[in-house]
């Protein structure tokens, strides 16, 4: 499905939000909403490239970067999980179908004949880069709108994915 098509789907699937404990406006809901949705998506789609990466690693690295993937791919599931509550607790529904996440992500997908684990290190390192401009850019958002919570929450996100992209780089250092 492309981009286009997922987010004419999205915007069909709006309705009356759900009844929700935040005082936030409707519109800035909408708002937020749509951003942690763009976010999800993200995540979905980043966590299936870290597994893949997880379980198809070779190389003299495996035993370092084997338990390594599977901890950021612990982080990016803990992280979906987050961003789909936020947006089902400010009244709106969480877009987690793999398609439709797949469809909105804006990350690329590993080139099918990456095996080494340095090759997987610099192609997960510029997935995570990509994941952090949205995580940002829906923070921005969030501090527009002065939804300290929601701010908060991707501002522990930030943090965390910016010392995996940190180790990610370190890795890659000669």
């Amino acid at each position: 499905m492309e981009r286009s098509k997922a987010k004419a789907i999205l915007q069909l699937e709006r309705y009356a939000l759900f009844a929700s404990p935040s005082d936030l406006p409707e519109p800035t809901k909408r708002s937020l909403i749509d951003g942690l949705n763009a976010r999800l998506a993200d995540g979905i789609d980043l966590y299936a490239i870290v597994k893949g990466a997880h379980w198809n690693l070779k190389g003299p690295q495996f035993a370092a970067l084997h338990p390594f993937f599977e901890n950021i791919a612990s982080d990016v599931s803990e992280a979906n999980d987050d961003l789909a509550e936020r947006a089902v607790t400010l009244g709106g529904k969480a877009i987690g179908d793999i398609r439709q996440a797949v469809a909105m992500s804006v990350l690329t997908p590993i080139a099918t004949d990456v095996v080494q684990g340095i090759d997987f290190v610099t192609q997960l390192a510029e997935r995570v880069e990509v994941y952090l401009k949205g995580l940002r850019a829906t923070r921005a958002v969030a501090e527009g709108e002065d939804d300290l919570d929601t701010l908060d929450m991707l501002t522990g996100f930030i943090t965390t994915f910016e010392k995996h992209g940190w180790f990610l780089r370190a890795t890659l250092e000669k």
